[in-house]
């Protein structure tokens, strides 16, 4: 069937249109709920976290009341990072994990992502299956079978105390100065806490939510904010996250900003040299840069690339029992310590690093030069299909024949926006923006 409603990651789109309705929600809830729900017993739980946009509430309790209304109990976390709902399902038994969340959308978007009973994100055909449910007739429980809910207090206090169990014993973080930018996001009060607990002196920004300001000027889409603040404060680091907590972007102490393919390079060759990493491989996706593909053959480890999306990289990571990977947006995904990207776990394995090795951030922050790359995004109208049209078609086969050799073109539909977004990468620079400049224009004039 067309997915209709799940894109890459969940179901997502601007507040209260379709499909991010109250009443979709609930239709979501309760059909998740018909999926999970295996017998009539009552020991079929939910839990449901949250990042800080206004339209949380509304579609906490939509789906709150499907849920129940098929039967599930339903445990509310309330504003955590999308890593800890992977985490505390698995960890709470629960048959289902739910996070309302647009990650690095603005706050007027919201999502809705699922996990499984083991704490990963549903497969696709899972979630085909919930989109068939949602379509049907959806039948209730029987009055004495309904669900109940309540809050759960200690959510975030237990993904606390996991995540510093993945800092090395023995070490602490005491005399580095760090700033982390929480997005005002669903990170905002965890991560300090983690950091400011493993002894570092913590300049806190972006951790002031008030349902309409998450990823607004802050967080890893605006980077700039966490640089000025490293150089504003000489701190040794800065830390910024996404809204949900499940990407990353590393500031070093001269304000400049390591990427995730950065950030995999470091982790790859430590633990490579370490015998941890499994398989000799590290799993991106084709939007990572050439660059990062030489920087593991020359260390005698290869690079799988998957489609864009973090879930098909756990996806490709499971299948080949491969324990690293991500995506060049910060998704930095430890089969060890996560079941999703987690931003904090990832940084913190880059302050470990900065501890084991006595480098600065600056000294770690570059693994590799980066092949010049180029991307740009063009929004389309809904229902429109601008790659489709021969003229479009035209120009990319002629940017693939100038590039042939040389570098590579890749163009692509966004899973969560209405946008197009035209990469490539080549050695000549000028060459570069001709190709991608002259792609651009022929899908602005077709939608």
């Amino acid at each position: 069937m067309s997915r209709g409603l799940f894109g890459t990651d969940g179901v997502r789109g601007r507040a209260n249109t379709y499909p991010m309705t109250a009443e979709m929600a609930l239709r979501l809830g309760a059909a998740a709920g018909r999926y999970f729900r295996r017998d009539n017993n009552s020991a079929h739980r939910v839990v449901i976290g949250k990042d800080t946009r206004l339209s949380g509430y509304m579609l906490e309790n939509a789906l709150t009341a499907g849920l129940t209304s098929t039967g599930m109990n339903v445990l509310l976390l309330g504003p955590v990072p999308t890593p800890a709902v992977g985490f505390l399902t698995r960890s709470m038994r629960a048959d289902v994990g739910i996070m309302i969340s647009a990650s690095h959308n603005p706050a007027e978007d919201n999502g809705i992502k699922f996990f499984g009973p083991d704490g990963f994100k549903l497969s696709d055909e899972a979630e085909d299956e919930i989109e068939a449910i949602v379509a049907g007739d959806i039948e209730p429980t029987q009055p004495r079978n309904i669900g109940r809910a309540k809050r759960i207090d200690d959510g975030r206090g237990r993904y606390v105390e996991y995540a510093k169990t993945t800092f090395p014993a023995g070490q602490r973080l005491d005399g580095l100065k760090i700033v982390i930018d929480c997005a005002n996001g669903a990170a905002y009060r965890a991560a300090p806490e983690v950091l400011w607990e493993l002894g570092a002196d913590v300049i806190a920004i972006g951790v002031k939510p008030d349902g309409f300001n998450i990823n607004a000027g802050v967080g890893s889409t605006h980077p700039e904010a966490c640089a000025a603040a490293v150089l504003e404060h000489g701190a040794h680091l800065g830390i910024s996250l996404d809204g949900d907590a499940d990407r990353v972007a590393i500031i070093d102490e001269k304000g400049r900003l390591a990427d995730g393919d950065q950030i995999m390079a470091l982790m790859a060759a430590r633990w490579a040299e370490q015998g941890r990493l499994r398989g000799d491989a590290l799993v991106a996706t084709v939007m990572s840069n050439l660059g990062l593909e030489h920087f593991l053959d020359r260390r005698g480890l290869r690079l799988e690339r998957t489609k864009v999306g973090d879930r098909y990289v756990v996806e490709r990571m499971r299948e080949g029992g491969f324990n690293l990977g991500g995506e060049q947006s910060g998704h930095i995904v430890m089969t060890d310590y996560a079941t999703t990207g987690d931003g904090l776990i990832a940084a913190m394995q880059f302050l470990s690093a900065m501890a084991e090795s006595g480098q600065q951030a600056s000294e770690l922050a570059t693994q590799f030069d980066p092949v010049p790359q180029l991307l740009k995004n063009v929004r389309y109208a809904a229902g429109a299909d601008p790659l489709s049209a021969a003229a479009v078609q035209a120009v990319i086969a002629d940017a693939e024949s100038r590039l042939a050799g040389s570098g590579r073109v890749l163009i692509r539909k966004s899973g969560t926006e209405p946008l197009i977004r035209v990469m490539a990468e080549a050695e000549n620079e000028v060459l570069l923006r001709e190709v991608v400049d002259g792609i651009v224009a022929a899908v602005e004039k077709a939608a």
